[in-house]
């Protein structure tokens, strides 16, 4: 089953094979698991011997008298640093009394503790209660003896003088010993980080990772499939490394830098895998965004290092990845800084790429899907003298992609690459791999031995138009509205000469959409006023069809709608195929916008551009009106045909239709269009198909 043209932009083209495995450190046990281990256990073993069993409670005067006159204590202690009584009881007392239900099982003690701010008026105090003690029992019994009474209730009063070095040990030494050690453990952990270094004061230090022959297993060109132009032009730097002789014997000499351009996903951090296998010289890789960091001065400072370890090494190759993080044009954010850290690290790497230094033997490779925003001096010649352009593959190159890309798959029989190859234009690498890998997980996904030609075809559908939603619950009038809405999409689109082939309709929503109609668009490089004009009829063919057939509009077309209105005002502003506003274009391809204006035109004008693009929009709809009103029979019985089965394709429409008429003049490929001049683009126009 064939698919629509979609031009997507997700990753890169990567190949199976990857930079290399390099075998990373041993894991240890972490230091500061052993740590913090250590530091409990000492405070658990400190809490465990010097509590005695549970902490003293404090008591006043009064309870420390009754203590007293009932004879319950054995002896008190004061501690001088804490100017405190601590109060030991008898073993007796603390079994007999119920009042020490909670502390019988402290008995090594202290039980209690009282607050005193001066030891000898605390020792009269004491003298005097018990002395009291001793008048109140003789008064109640005479026959006791004083001498013995004053011994019964006398006990011992000692003084700790002691000084507690293990409790000065811990909580003092030893979190400064703690903080010591996770300081020494963080600079560790943030060298590992950083790319080198022994302390916090290496965060200057480049982040970059080397590559060299004895990586491991290496991509090389035969791993990189169609960017045949760029695989040229590369290979050419990666012979210079190898034999230099073959070329400054002529006086020539090495290209300083390469910048890779183009759309995401279209191979540029491959080609540089493959120039890291290729030329057997050090190859150090990073990100722009590497360089990028809070600190004042960091980005400047890697910058230097970076390129300090590249000449030791030289000839060797420098791959910066996503160089807009860093490269974007200067002074343009009216909001920036004057210290501006990212200017400061662009400076820097203007200055190393080419200042009064030199950097024999160091060749910068950078890639960006952004070169409009890249800083003019970065650009010129003497920094980047090679600017590569990688495109999207054509067919002969997807199809070497796709032969890539299944070597580690178990193929079927009916797999024809070359078949896929030709429905996919407009696919990127990273696509094409993406293609592969759903096609290997639904035959998985339905048990079967070999990953088979629907698995392919499914798989482009799942990218493209999204996941099947077939749970979806519509109601009869919903169904037949989006039924004539892609019907109306199929019979313009088949009945205009320049419109892009059909290759199915449907009504099962997938992602956001309800329905799609896949086309199959013709690859070029240049589209004309006509083929444009097509295009947009086509498009706005499923709101005309509802116009027709129900006398009302619906949300149905938004995207249909917002496609037409970008390509119209693209005619008319851009591409100058507007009679009235003339061979003018208001774009600037260059990104630099040399004067800062928005809108490089007045008022006036854009009163007049409005018109236009609402006249070409308008224009477009009657015309696709027209061809419903003529053919509405044949877009009845597709429509029904659509609601019955829910997917039709080419050879339906074909046989309801009636064979395509564009090889022939008629009466459905010579409709009458709007009143524009002719005039053609002077760059293609692809738009995805999927219609909501």
């Amino acid at each position: 089953m064939p698919v629509k043209n979609s031009p997507r932009n997700n990753g890169g083209a990567n190949s199976p094979l990857g930079m290399g495995q390099n075998k990373g450190p041993k894991q240890k046990f972490p230091l500061l698991t052993v740590i913090y281990l250590l530091v409990g256990v000492a405070l658990i073993s400190f809490w465990m011997f010097n509590t005695g069993g549970g902490q003293p409670e404090e008591i006043d005067d009064m309870s420390f008298n009754q203590m007293v006159r009932n004879k319950e204590i054995e002896h008190v202690e004061y501690v001088r640093k804490n100017e405190q009584v601590n109060v030991f009881l008898k073993k007796e007392a603390l079994q007999a009394n119920p009042a020490y239900e909670k502390i019988k099982d402290n008995v090594s003690g202290p039980q209690f503790f009282i607050t005193v701010t001066d030891l000898q008026v605390f020792n009269e105090n004491l003298k005097e209660v018990k002395s009291q003690a001793v008048r109140e029992t003789l008064a109640s019994d005479s026959t006791l003896n004083v001498n013995d009474l004053a011994r019964e209730y006398d006990f011992p009063t000692k003084q700790d003088k002691s000084k507690s070095w293990g409790f000065e040990v811990i909580f003092w030494i030893l979190p400064m010993v703690m903080l010591i050690l996770l300081f020494y453990y963080s600079t560790r952990t943030m060298r590992g980080g950083m790319g080198g270094g022994s302390s916090i004061f290496n965060i200057g230090k480049s982040r970059a990772q080397e590559f060299d022959e004895k990586s491991g297993q290496l991509v090389t060109f035969k791993d990189v499939a169609g960017l045949e132009g760029a695989k040229f032009e590369i290979e050419e730097v990666v012979d210079f490394l190898k034999n230099p002789q073959k070329y400054t014997v002529l006086g020539g000499k090495i290209p300083k830098g390469v910048l890779l351009v183009g759309p995401p996903g279209t191979g540029k951090t491959l080609l540089a895998k493959a120039v890291a296998g290729e030329a057997k010289v050090p190859f150090f890789s990073l990100s722009g965004s590497d360089f990028v960091e809070m600190f004042v001065g960091v980005g400047a400072s890697r910058v230097r290092d970076l390129f300090k370890t590249a000449k030791e090494k030289a000839p060797c190759i420098i791959f910066i990845d996503e160089i807009d993080a860093i490269g974007r044009a200067r002074g343009k954010n009216a909001m920036s800084s004057v210290n501006d850290e990212r200017e400061s690290t662009l400076n820097q790497l203007l200055t190393e790429m080419d200042g009064f230094s030199t950097n024999a033997g160091v060749i910068i490779m950078a890639a960006t899907n952004r070169a409009d925003i890249l800083d003019r001096a970065l650009l010129r010649a003497g920094r980047f003298d090679r600017q590569i352009t990688v495109e999207l593959p054509n067919l002969n190159e997807r199809r070497g992609i796709f032969g890539v890309h299944v070597r580690n798959l178990k193929l079927g029989p009916d797999v024809d690459l070359e078949f896929f190859a030709k429905q996919t234009p407009g696919f990127s690498g990273a696509d094409i791999a993406n293609v592969c890998n759903e096609a290997a997980l639904i035959a998985a996904r339905n048990n079967k031995p070999h990953i088979e030609k629907a698995d392919f075809l499914a798989a482009v559908d799942r990218i493209i138009g999204g996941l099947e939603r077939r749970g979806s619950v519509f109601t009869p009038e919903e169904k037949k509205a989006i039924a004539y809405h892609e019907s109306g999409h199929a019979c313009v689109s088949w009945l205009l000469r320049y419109a892009s082939p059909l290759v199915k309709v449907t009504i099962v929503p997938r992602g956001k959409a309800l329905g799609a109609a896949w086309y199959l668009p013709e690859e070029r490089q240049l589209t004309t006023y006509d083929q444009l004009l097509d295009e947009m009829t086509a498009l706005l063919g499923g709101r005309a069809a509802e116009d027709v057939v129900f006398g009302q509009l619906s949300t149905g077309a938004l995207n249909d709608l917002e496609r037409v209105s970008k390509q119209a005002y693209a005619m008319v502003v851009y591409y100058g195929l507007d009679k009235k506003i003339g061979n003018i274009s208001y774009y600037d391809s260059t990104g630099q916008q040399e004067y800062g204006l928005s809108k490089p035109y007045s008022e006036a004008t854009a009163r007049e551009i409005d018109e236009q693009v609402h006249t070409l929009i308008e224009s477009c709809y009657q015309r696709a009106k027209d061809i419903l009103s003529t053919h509405k029979s044949q877009l009845d019985e597709l429509a029904s045909l659509l609601i019955e089965h829910e997917v039709i394709f080419t050879e339906d429409v074909e046989r309801i239709l009636g064979p395509r008429p564009f090889q022939k003049e008629s009466s459905a490929a010579t409709q009458e269009k709007p009143s524009i001049p002719d005039g053609s683009a002077d760059s293609i126009v692809t738009e995805s198909d999927k219609n909501e």
